[in-house]
């Protein structure tokens, strides 16, 4: 029995196996632990190794990689036409074996231990936010309820708070000290968001990559290392276009009977970085404008024909294809040749 793919179905307690010969008929199919899986494959001859890209998969990939297997990851999107008949465990095994044959198939790259440690902090720290916002939205909840109407932003909402506190007359009993227990939980949080926006910091500090990343308008800290963590060099994607792609920035096409038309972005990919480039973007917008480079004309051109929110999701796709020249030719951002490089 000679396998040359062989498509796993990855699972908490159990996964599916499925290998393929070299003419594509399935010759193995078997059910195992997810820690079984490194021994069974290091009695195999070296051979294609496909997983959906989920969680688990870049850790697995990474073990059979060293191996000798070549690791290839796939989208679930892009497995799932290739299920035939019932769905179950075996049947994706297989349709993930079979997915992974196509010369027009996408892989994700493999991703190394140091990306994924600064995804997970990435992803903490949007958590973090988010319980952050969603105290905030309860603590205006409260006091509307008690007939205190606190203006719009976070420092407005804090003084208020504050000063509220403070007021020996303003509320009593079990409310007053819900309204104090909260802010302390606020004061957590944000002392915790500071913490790893430091952290942050030192790993730009301490990479090439992420420092020539900050060079560019509207990519702060938080962008370069989301980036450098998400796409790591540019070997994924074989234009810079294509880059803005992956991140949903691009209008989503709907063309029949040879009609183009071009609704709104896509909004495909990582959500969480394609948020951090568009309010990059945003903040950046006024000074490139103003600027007497060529992207600051195209910005003008832009602002004269198109909604200003347009622009922002327009100048949002340019900084991820400004990007993805950076990490290519490992140079440093230069305003004049902004637009004709990317």
């Amino acid at each position: 029995m000679t396998i040359m793919i062989l498509g796993i179905d990855l699972g908490k307690n159990s996964c599916s196996v499925a290998g393929l010969d070299a003419d594509g008929k399935v010759v193995l199919r078997r059910r195992m632990q997810p820690k079984t899986i490194v021994g069974f494959a290091s009695k195999l001859a070296p051979c294609t190794v496909a997983m959906e890209a989920c969680c688990g998969a870049h850790h697995l990939g990474g073990l059979l990689s060293d191996q000798g297997h070549e690791v290839r990851l796939m989208s679930p999107e892009y497995v799932r036409p290739y299920v035939k008949a019932q769905k179950n465990d075996d049947r994706d095994a297989e349709a993930i074996a079979e997915a992974a044959t196509r010369p027009t198939m996408r892989f994700v790259e493999l991703k190394t231990a140091e990306q994924l440690d600064i995804q997970s902090l990435h992803r903490v720290r949007s958590r973090l936010v988010g319980a952050r916002t969603t105290l905030t939205n309860q603590l205006r909840a409260i006091l509307l309820e008690r007939g205190t109407t606190i203006a719009q932003g976070r420092r407005k909402l804090e003084q208020a708070v504050e000063a509220l506190l403070a007021d020996p007359d303003f509320m009593a009993g079990r409310i007053r000290r819900l309204l104090a227990e909260m802010r302390e939980e606020w004061l957590d949080l944000d002392r915790r968001i500071e913490a790893l926006d430091r952290e942050f910091v030192g790993l730009a500090r301490n990479d090439a990559a992420a420092r020539r990343l900050t060079s560019i308008p509207g990519i702060g800290v938080l962008n370069a290392t989301a980036l450098v963590a998400a796409v790591g060099d540019d070997s994924s994607f074989a234009r810079a276009r294509d880059l803005g792609a992956w991140l949903g920035l691009v209008p989503r096409q709907h063309t029949t009977g040879g009609k183009p038309r071009l609704l709104g972005i896509s909004k495909r990919g990582n959500k969480y970085l394609r948020t951090l480039l568009i309010h990059g973007a945003r903040a950046a917008l006024p000074s490139l404008a103003r600027s007497q480079t060529l992207l600051g004309a195209w910005l003008r051109s832009l602002l004269v024909r198109r909604h200003r929110n347009t622009v922002v999701v327009a100048l949002a796709n340019k900084l991820a294809r400004i990007a993805w020249v950076i990490l290519r030719r490992e140079a440093p951002f230069e305003a004049d040749r902004a637009t004709a490089t990317a």
